[in-house]
Parts: C-alpha cells; sequence; structure tokens
C-alpha cells in the first residue's frame, strides 16, 4: 500500500468549483473554463502513488499546479473533487482534531523561503514542532541540538536566523522538520532560493539523511537536473495534469510527450544516467573490467578511456547483473525522440 496515495484529484479556483468539475471532466479546457465561467483549473484528474521511505519529486515550470498540489496533502488547500489517502485514510474525511495531529505528528514541511522566526535563536526554531506536540522541554531542548548537529550546526544554536547564511538558514528548517519525528517531510522548492553551490551541498545532505532515516518525501521543484538527482518516482506536470511519471532514468530515456522531450534534450545525460539503466543481459564471460551499477555513464567513460570497444561487467557487490557494451553507451548519451525529424 502506498503511503501517500492521490485518487481522481481536481482544483479549480472559483466559487462554483465543484460544479465547474464536471464541465472539465466533459472536456472542457482550462482557458474555456477561465473565458466562459471566470473559473481556474489548477488541477486535473491527478493520480499519483507515493512509496513509503522513497523521495517524490514533483516538478514542472511555474504554473504547472506542483505548489498547489503539495498544499492538498496536508490540506492547507482542499481540492475540488478527488482522495487524498494518508496511510489509507482520506484526509478529506478528518475532522478539525484530526487533522491538527495529523500536520503535527505525521507530516513536516520544509519551505522555500525559510520560515524561521527571526525573533528566536536557531535553537529554539528547532524546538517548534516539540513545544506544539506538548514534548517535554528536556526532550526538546535534546531532540533539536540532535538534529542541528546531523545537518551540520552545531554549535550555532544561540544565534539569530539573521546572523546565517541562506544555506544555514535551511539547515534550520530541515532541522526542524526532522526534530518533528514525522513520516512525511513535504519540501516545497526548499532549495531554489540557494546560490547553486550551497544548493548542490543541501541535495548531498538530503539523500545522506535520507539513506539513514528512510523518510516518505514528497519535493516540489522546477529544476530537471535536481529532480533527476534526488528522486526514486517523479511526476512532471504541465498546466495542471501529469503529463509523465515513473523512475527518472526511465523518463529520461522513454519521454513519452514532445513536452518532456523538451524538459529533457539540454540534460548533461553522461552525468544523469546510470549504468544500471543502459546495461543488458550478460551474453559472454570475457570482459575488459567491473562498473557498479549505479556509476553515472560519466564515471564509464572516464574508465574505458572513451575506448567504444571495451565490455564491462556490471556489479552489484557480489552480484553480477549485466554487461555494458561502450557502443550502447554511446547510443543512449544521444536523446529519442517520439516527434522525429522536422
Amino acid at each position: 500500500m502506498s503511503k501517500v496515495a492521490i485518487r481522481g484529484l481536481y482544483k479549480i479556483f472559483g466559487p462554483k468549483d465543484r460544479e465547474m468539475v464536471e464541465l472539465v471532466q466533459g472536456g472542457m479546457t482550462k482557458p474555456d473554463l477561465m473565458e466562459q465561467h471566470g473559473h481556474v483549473l489548477g488541477l486535473e484528474d491527478i493520480n499519483v502513488d507515493m512509496a513509503a521511505g522513497e523521495i517524490t519529486v514533483i516538478m514542472g515550470l511555474s504554473g504547472s499546479g506542483k505548489s498547489t498540489l503539495i498544499r492538498h496533502l496536508n490540506r492547507l488547500i482542499d481540492p475540488s473533487a478527488g482522495e487524498i489517502l494518508v496511510d489509507g485514510e482520506d484526509v478529506m474525511k478528518l475532522g478539525r482534531a484530526q487533522l491538527r495531529a495529523l500536520r503535527q505528528k505525521k507530516m513536516s514541511m520544509v519551505f522555500q523561503k525559510f520560515a524561521l522566526l527571526p525573533h528566536k535563536t536557531v535553537q529554539e526554531n528547532a524546538e517548534m514542532p516539540l513545544s506544539v506536540q506538548g514534548v517535554d522541554v528536556s526532550e526538546q531542548t535534546a531532540q533539536a541540538r540532535k538534529w542541528l548537529a546531523r545537518v551540520g550546526l552545531d554549535g550555532f544554536e544561540d544565534r539569530f536566523p539573521a546572523q546565517l547564511s541562506g544555506g544555514m538558514q535551511q539547515r534550520v528548517g530541515i532541522a526542524r522538520a526532522l526534530a518533528a519525528n514525522t513520516d512525511i517531510m513535504l519540501m516545497d522548492e526548499a532549495f531554489s532560493a540557494l546560490d547553486p553551490l550551497i544548493r548542490t551541498d543541501m541535495q548531498d545532505l538530503l539523500l545522506e539523511l535520507q539513506a539513514e532515516l528512510q523518510k516518505t518525501i514528497v519535493f516540489i521543484t522546477h529544476d530537471l537536473d535536481e529532480a533527476l538527482k534526488i528522486a526514486d518516482h517523479l511526476v512532471i506536470l504541465k498546466d495542471g495534469r501529469v503529463v509523465q511519471q515513473g523512475e527518472p532514468q526511465d523518463i529520461l530515456l522513454n519521454p513519452n510527450d514532445p513536452y518532456i522531450e523538451d524538459f529533457v534534450s539540454d540534460i548533461n545525460r553522461a552525468r544523469v544516467l546510470r549504468v544500471r539503466s543502459v546495461m543488458k543481459p550478460v551474453s559472454t564471460d570475457s570482459f575488459d573490467g567491473d562498473v557498479t551499477a549505479n556509476a553515472t555513464l560519466e564515471d564509464l567513460i572516464t574508465l574505458s578511456d572513451g575506448d567504444t570497444n571495451r565490455l564491462y561487467r556490471v556489479t552489484d557487490g557480489n552480484d553480477v547483473l549485466g554487461q555494458l557494451d561502450m557502443k550502447d553507451l554511446v547510443k543512449a548519451l544521444v536523446p529519442r525522440t517520439t516527434t522525429g525529424p522536422g
């Protein structure tokens, strides 16, 4: 069972949103809905399963509906139609007290603009979710210090947010979310306001923490490189609809729509694609060397000195998973299109 499941979700902004759902289901387009009825179609028939312990990345350009979607999960926004299931329970059926408990104990959120309270210290900011939960003061202190140290802020507990860099402030935001000890973390453009090098550091930190903690993370971004780096499951939105979703490597190799082709066309495929995505079954016992399944194609190009005549055995620990011919690697570096030549 999915940790979070979204079923037939629609969001239409306007006073008669529920009435408008039937029009959209009948084929009315977003422009026509606006022109004829003055309502805005935000999300249309969203169906997504988010597995426990994985990072689901929802991406799209500005206006695609990604931030609207994530705000439905903890009901900061209510849908016009559809279901939102968390551990099999319909969030739409929760009463006020149950919804408060969901937000406090099951879901934590990391925001793009850090959302730290400027008059509170780093320690006090990290303690906030535990204070709201009514946790004993000594436990608040211990947990906040633990997670601040874990994100590299040991010694900064008594500083105020204004005394920290943007990257350090976002580390406080992550520590605060981790201190809440929730199963699910919602991260809405969490790294978008950071400089590129700091952003890369934060991505690496997130992956390091995730390998240890196995949270269910829903991560919003407009950056495909970021999405491909951190996603276990990638959902791409356009105009409020899911255009394609699945394992990121598969989407990169098999785009199913011209919109996706445009998205992936400028990606450095050698840096992003993994050996496991290109390998084939073993058909020989003669190899020029071994390569790990999660190595990038760029790693293998370096290993082979660019020699396209080489053949490598693909391994994962002591297991042999397949083989990779350098000629197949070269083919994988050329984007596949569904539209053909113009």
